[in-house]
Order: structure tokens, then sequence, then C-alpha cells
């Protein structure tokens, strides 16, 4: 066959399959449209199935978040109320706490009213006892017995020793002397005799002695006013000072009496006292001093009379102690400042921190406003001046009116002061003047009469005001 044969008939092949193309292709248009349309049905049907089931849903899903809202309510509501309750409970457990501590409280109360029921019997059985020996049969042994016993619960009824309490009983003008490892407390007149002394080996528990001066001496009156006692001790010789009423004259003097033992019997001998200024209406409260820089003195007040006011006086001692040396006295001393309201008196020279104090008392010792005042002086003769316009310690806490100061180093080297006291709502007579004992410093340039330690045995010290 020839090339151009080929030719015509491939043309007219392809002229006549082109028909068959055709028709498959609109078969296949015709066979996709009913698939479409089929499916388009079928789409159409799970549509409104989907729908339902989710219109479904949503209500259920309503139904849940309403239930879900009720239960938040109800827990919100629950949750309030348990608070509230908890805090009903805090409240009752407070009142509770409260409530048992008030009662710890109230049974304390009233055991400490209770201790002090029993203290305060203790106490008047003692003193009842020691009345009873004096009254019975002047039996002052069983007098001083008697005391011994009962003063530890005077001592706790009278408001324990947080104050510096040490004798609970009438204990004016004390002045205190330290021999070896003991202190002896000496003081003005009462039921155990002329002047009385306790001792102590620790100065918290002290113990009646008796009478370091049972006999006057033939130039005092029979009868009391044996005041404000003092001793010095001259290697073993001690003389005791004391103020008693000079017969003839019905003022008070100043006498020296004389003992190998620091309890006495203390005995004079003598027929004149050794002070006795009657013009300046009497002389009391003797206290001596051994000067650091040499030399025995002694100081005294004037009561005042004939328009001179009480007075401290200074005079050298002679070696013996018992008599006065020089010319005459140097008042050394006056009232100066409206504290005082024109009284000085009780004084009491002291070394302390390389300077010379004089301690005195200031206004009337029958008052809550009697007070320990200080001055400073240059030489035991003087001058002396007031550094304060105040008393150094005054009326607090249970002591009111403290005065008649004595200064003393216990067995550590450390410095004291002792005292008499009213205690608050007591004061004046018929109440008893009791001692008391603090620690002593210097604070700021001035002596200070420090708190009351824990345990007089180890005193604080650098703990004052």
């Amino acid at each position: 066959m020839t090339a151009s044969a080929d030719a015509a008939g491939s043309a007219g092949s392809a002229s006549h399959r082109r028909p068959r193309w055709r028709w498959l292709a609109v078969g296949l248009a015709v066979a996709v449209l009913a698939v479409a349309t089929g499916w388009l049905g079928v789409s159409e049907h799970g549509l409104t199935t989907a729908r339902s089931s989710l219109a479904r849903t949503t209500a259920a899903l309503q139904q849940q978040h309403t239930a879900v809202t009720r239960t938040r309510r109800a827990r919100t509501a629950d949750s309030a109320t348990l608070s509230s309750r908890k805090a009903s409970v805090r409240s009752a457990q407070a009142a509770l706490a409260t409530s048992n501590q008030q009662l710890a409280t109230d049974g304390q109360a009233v055991a400490r009213t209770g201790q002090a029921l029993t203290d305060l019997q203790g106490c008047l059985l003692g003193v009842d006892g020691a009345y009873g020996a004096l009254t019975g049969g002047d039996n002052l042994p069983g007098a001083v017995a008697a005391l011994d016993n009962s003063s530890g619960d005077c001592l706790a009824a009278d408001g324990g020793a947080a104050s510096g309490l040490a004798y609970p009983f009438d204990f004016p003008d004390p002045f205190v002397l330290t021999v070896g490892d003991t202190y002896y407390a000496y003081g003005t007149n009462a039921a155990a005799g002329n002047i009385q002394i306790v001792t102590s080996t620790d100065l918290t528990h002290w113990s009646p002695v008796g009478d370091a001066l049972p006999q006057l001496p033939s130039w005092a009156a029979p009868g009391g006013g044996t005041w404000a006692p003092s001793v010095l001790q001259l290697g073993g010789t001690f003389v005791l000072y004391f103020s008693a009423v000079y017969g003839t004259a019905n003022e008070q003097c100043i006498g020296a009496a004389v003992s190998s033992s620091p309890t006495g019997p203390f005995v004079d001998a003598s027929n004149f006292p050794i002070v006795c200024q009657l013009a300046q209406g009497g002389s009391i409260d003797p206290s001596p001093f051994v000067d650091p820089a040499g030399g025995l003195f002694l100081d005294w007040k004037s009561q005042g009379a004939n328009g001179q006011a009480p007075t401290i006086w200074a005079q050298p001692l002679a070696g013996t102690g018992t008599q006065l040396t020089g010319n005459s006295p140097t008042a050394i001393l006056g009232p100066s400042q409206s504290w005082e309201h024109g009284w000085t008196e009780a004084p009491d020279m002291f070394w302390l921190d390389g300077e010379r104090y004089l301690f005195y008392a200031g206004s009337d010792w029958k008052t809550a406003s009697y007070g320990i005042g200080v001055a400073e002086c240059s030489g035991p003769l003087g001058p002396c001046h007031k550094p304060l316009d105040h008393p150094i310690f005054s009326s607090q806490g249970i002591i009111a009116g403290p005065g008649g100061a004595s200064t003393f180093t216990d067995v550590d080297g450390q410095p004291w002061i002792a005292f008499a006291a009213w205690l608050t709502g007591e004061v004046g007579f018929p109440h008893s003047r009791v001692l008391f004992l603090r620690p002593l410093e210097v604070v700021g340039g001035v002596p200070a009469v420090c708190p009351a330690p824990a345990t007089t045995a180890a005193p604080p010290t650098g703990q004052c005001p």
C-alpha cells in the first residue's frame, strides 16, 4: 500500500472513532450526575438526622448546665454555711479558752487568797504568842522565839521579799553591821527591848536575838525612848551609839555603850551622855563614820529649838569611840528643799565609789512624804551640798515613807542600803515601820536605790533605773 493510501485510511478511521468517545463522555457525565444526585439525597438526609441529633444534644447539654448551675449554687450555699459554722466553732473555742484561762486565774487567786489567810493566821498566832509571853511573865526569850517562828508567815503576809522587805516586825531606825559572814541589824526600842537586834547570814532570813542594851545607863530615864542605834567595830570591841531621854532635862541625848560581842550585852557605865544639845532641843540619830583618809567621826541630828531648824552635825571621835574630841561640833547639813518640809535627820555617811555621801531623811517621819535624800561631802566635817532637788528614794509600791537609812557592804563587797518604812495604807501609829533592804549603786554620779533582786545572795549590779 502506498503512503498516500495509508494516510487516507488513517484519516478515515479517526473520523469514524470520534462518535464513540463522545458517547462515552456523555455516558460518563450522565453517570456522574446520577451519582451526584444520589449523594445529594443521601447528604440531605444525613444533615437532617445530624440536626435532629444536635438539637437533642443541645437540649441535654442545657439540662446538664442547669443541673451544674444548681449544684454550684448549692455548693456555694453549703460552703457559706460551713464557713459560718467554722467561724462559730472558732468563736466557741476562743470563748472556751478564755473561760478556761479565767477559771485558772480565779483558781490561782483563790489559792493565793487561801495562802494569804494561812500566812496571816500564822503571823497573828506568832504575834499573839510574843505578846502573851511578855505580858504573862516578862518572858523575853519566849517572845523572841514566837516572833522568830512566825517571821516567815508575817513576811509573806506583808507582801513577801519582792520589794526588799526583810523583817516584817516593828524595826524603826535600822543600822546594819557586817561582821565576818554574819549581818547584825539594830533598831529602835520595841517589844524586844531597849535596842532590838536581829541577825542573818544571807540578808534574807532574819532571826531576833533580843535586847542589845538590857540595862540603860544611870543618866537615862527608864520607860523606853532609846532610839536610832548604830554600832562601830574597833578590833574586838563594839561601841553602840544610841539616844535616850536625859532624865534631868527630859530631852533626848546620845550615849555610847561597849561590848566584846556584836550581840551585846552593851554596857554604858557613864554618868552623862556624850552629846546633849539641850539648847537645840536635844540630840538623836547617832551614826559613826570611819574616814578612808583617817579618823573616826560621829554624825547626829539636833532636834531643833529656839528658832533653830533640825540640823545634822559632825565631830571627831576619840580612839576608843566613846568620847568626842575637838572644840565643838560642825553643822554640815540642814533643811533647804521643799520636799524636806523643814526636816533633815537620820544622817549616815558612806564612802562609795571614791566619794563621801551623806544619806539623810527629810520631811515628817509619821507621813508617807518621808523620804531619803543624799548630799556630797568633800570631807567628814563637810562642806556638803545636795546634788538633787528631790529625794533619791520615796514612797513606792508597798513602801510608804522610807527613812532612817543605813548603808553597808555585804560579804562580797556589794553596797546595800537598809531603811524602815510604813506599809502602804498603814501609815502612822499604831502601825509599825518594818525593815527593808535594797542594793545601792551610783548612777550618773548620784547614789541610787536599786530594785530588790530575786535573791539577796546575788544582787544585780549596773541595773538601777
